[in-house]
């Protein structure tokens, strides 16, 4: 089948990748969002998916508006439009693009975790597993009927970062299964039902603020959620509070002294614990403002906090 592949995050670049090996499949082009300045010196730079569909000498658009192409989308005479990660919704008028269907590729298990940020809900809710559904495109914010879903579970240890790349290997054989069904003419369709649905937004970095008055189980599970973005941090007092960076945490077995954010241990054995609203949470990897990433322990050499500190 002709596909037109629309997306623009990394963890659509499996999908791409396996499309553009496919013998089943032609990618006929590509829309991804426009380039953006990053890093120090705001270097105009293209999304990965650009670079790696120009090297498959595929034609790129990168509209401001995708609802402002839907004659050039036409050109390209699609059967289906896979759509993972792209940052825009899709209008009506681009949805009825493609000859067969179009395809948005969700690493959730819909209903549960509508948006922009499934793989943090998931691990920050707790969910038990994840996964990743294959759904045919309406002009809501995932609310499509599903065409199938696959499910993993989540580990206690996986972050943001480690749960993205599973999830994104993974997506290529939920794809080509979806594809598959496409091609049969008798795809399956499952109505979500809308009384289960959750919604996440867009992150920012304030999100990762920890409010110590939480449990120790809550704000363990935030940390991992968000690394390695937007991270977590919280502010070491003075006469100018400073931002330090959580970047990994355990839980401890312990009560809770009555005020929450107090240092309760800060020495290179026992490590930095800290009282959070129930329970005890131990800081494991920290980065100081302008500083490394360091083991709390190494933290402490250079910078020792006293028993009874308050962290804001």
């Amino acid at each position: 089948m002709r596909i037109l592949f629309i997306g623009t995050g990394d963890i659509g670049l499996p999908s791409l990748d396996w499309l553009l090996a496919s013998t089943k499949h032609e990618v006929v082009g590509v829309v991804t969002q426009p380039d953006k300045p990053a890093g120090r010196k705001l270097v105009m730079t293209p999304p990965e998916v650009k670079v790696r569909a120009l090297a498959a000498g595929l034609t790129v658009l990168q509209p401001p508006k995708i609802r402002h192409i839907v004659e050039e989308l036409r050109a390209f005479q699609a059967d289906v439009a896979v759509v993972v990660a792209y940052g825009q919704l899709l209008p009506k008028s681009v949805l009825e693009v493609p000859r067969l269907a179009c395809l948005n590729i969700h690493a959730s298990l819909l209903p549960r975790h509508r948006g922009a940020s499934p793989i943090q809900a998931a691990l920050r809710e707790g969910d038990a597993e994840t996964g990743v559904t294959i759904m045919f495109m309406d002009e809501g914010l995932d609310t499509g009927d599903i065409l199938r879903m696959d499910a993993m579970p989540i580990l206690p240890t996986d972050t943001g970062g480690t749960l993205h790349d599973k999830l994104a290997l993974a997506a290529p054989a939920s794809l080509e299964k979806a594809l598959d069904d496409i091609a049969s003419g008798q795809p399956p369709r499952m109505p979500q039902d809308n009384a289960r649905a959750t919604h996440c937004g867009k992150l920012r970095r304030e999100d990762g603020r920890l409010d110590w008055s939480r449990s120790a189980v809550e704000l363990e599970r935030l940390i991992r959620a968000y690394s390695p973005w937007p991270g977590t941090s919280c502010l070491l007092p003075g006469e100018k509070p400073a931002v330090l960076k959580v970047h990994r945490a355990s839980l401890l077995t312990g009560d809770a002294c009555p005020v929450p954010g107090t240092v309760l241990s800060s020495d290179a054995k026992a490590g930095l614990v800290v009282s959070c609203g129930a329970g005890l949470l131990r800081l494991d990897e920290v980065q100081a403002e302008g500083g490394k990433r360091l083991p709390a322990a190494d933290f402490l050499r250079g910078h020792p906090l006293a028993v009874g500190t308050q962290l804001g």
